[in-house]
């Protein structure tokens, strides 16, 4: 970026005008006391967008979500882990419904000012019974700096929360943007299988504010994979309240640019965390594709290497074999030229010109056993580039999600199944 920018603390709550909360309602084990609903809301009216799961198998949340941004701009959001609501038909709605007008029936709200996401098993129905009577004491606990516990109460198979925060000027006024991101698995790219969450205290018209997202969601959240798979509940949403007393800025105008760039610093940050907490690796890999003739050459390519359970595994093995990842670049799809591909891990050349370097193999051996590493490619044909950030693939992963199925025993009692 052209200007500077600080780190704060905060996460989600970290701009103006927003209150969080979160509490244990035993969403997915009545016995446990971890945080899975939580509340997001801003004091003064916002303006709002979003970006979801391009499946087409799309979670109840999403919808109701999406069709309350047609309708306007959102001032809350009501979020719970351990029940993705997916696949759970006309019901499904209801409950994502219901869980709006709950919420903006204590906080004095319209209902399509509420956004809704849910993340965790798919295929059962929400156990509404011990959600709907803890949303009115959501929202009475409402406070500042409490962006710890939301990000705390969104996560599913992550290890640890995971936000940011920044600080920055526009004109003579300081801006905050706080964000924070839940997702460990089923992570590729459009989207990526997340919930992200970010405010900011800028003034933005919503034409702004929707460049600003989807430029950012494009540039981040696209860029990354894990597994390959994706999942139906992705949704990043974004609110602006306008409470760092800025004059509104336009969508063509330089305060929009300035804020678009710094959006897009916070979602990459967000969406290298996803990376690095991916389920079960262990490593965290940068790919950088250049010299291809169009743009989506470049970006066929990055994403065949990035999502090859070969190359993947090679990398959780330590093993430096150039052969998987120029094999990807071939079935990429992208017009290509064998004789003319360069491959680097770690800097060091491991293929030039399709054929094996003079690199000594222990020396590449030792870059791709590093914890974070990057390959470049190069397919010496043009000039466009493109970035994906990925992970290997281990052992540990294929047990870790071997099954998840115990929920079902508890919905069964609960008298969903």
């Amino acid at each position: 970026m052209d200007f500077p920018i600080t780190k704060i603390k905060g996460g989600v709550g970290a701009a103006k005008g927003f209150l969080l909360s979160a509490i244990s309602c035993g969403i997915k084990n009545p016995a446990s006391e971890r945080l899975d609903l939580a509340l997001l809301f801003s004091e003064t009216k916002c303006v709002s967008a979003g970006a979801f799961t391009t499946n087409k198998v799309k979670a109840a949340p999403v919808r109701v979500s999406q069709s309350h941004l047609r309708k306007g701009s959102l001032r809350a959001v009501i979020v719970n882990s351990g029940n993705a609501n997916a696949c759970t038909g006309l019901r499904g709605i209801q409950d994502a419904t219901a869980m709006c007008e709950e919420t903006a029936k204590s906080l004095g709200l319209k209902r399509t000012e509420v956004g809704v996401c849910s993340t965790g098993v798919i295929g059962l129905p929400m156990p509404m019974a011990r959600i709907t009577p803890n949303i009115p004491k959501l929202a009475e606990e409402l406070a500042a700096k409490k962006g710890n516990d939301f990000a705390r109460a969104i996560i599913t198979s992550d290890t640890h929360e995971k936000e940011v925060a920044i600080s920055f000027d526009i004109g003579e006024h300081r801006v905050r943007i706080g964000g924070c991101v839940k997702g460990a698995g089923m992570i590729s790219p459009s989207m990526a299988t997340m919930l992200c969450f970010i405010t900011t205290d800028a003034n933005l018209s919503q034409d702004c504010l929707q460049r600003a997202v989807l430029e950012s969601v494009e540039e981040s959240f696209n860029r990354i994979t894990i597994d390959g798979d994706m999942s139906t509940n992705d949704t990043v949403i974004v609110l602006a309240n306008g409470a760092s007393g800025m004059n509104t800025a336009r969508r063509n105008g330089s305060a929009c640019g300035q804020f678009r760039e710094a959006l897009k610093w916070v979602m990459l940050e967000l969406a290298k965390a996803v990376v690095r907490d991916g389920e079960r690796v262990t490593k965290f890999v940068t790919v950088n594709v250049k010299g291809a003739r169009t743009h989506l050459d470049a970006k066929k390519v990055a994403e065949a290497v990035c999502k090859s359970a070969l190359v993947k595994s090679s990398w959780n093995g330590g093993d430096p074999n150039w052969g998987r990842i120029i094999h990807a670049v071939g079935y990429s799809r992208a017009r290509i030229r064998e004789e003319l591909i360069d491959i680097f891990i770690g800097g060091k050349a491991a293929c030039l010109g399709g054929l094996q370097a003079e690199t000594p193999m222990e020396q590449l051996r030792e870059a791709v056993s590093a914890p974070e590493f990057t390959i470049d490619i190069d397919l010496n044909q043009g000039e466009a580039a493109y970035t994906m950030y990925s992970s290997d693939l281990s052992p540990e992963y294929v047990d870790f999600n071997r099954s998840e199925y115990a929920y079902w025993k508890q919905a069964r009692k609960d008298g969903l199944v």
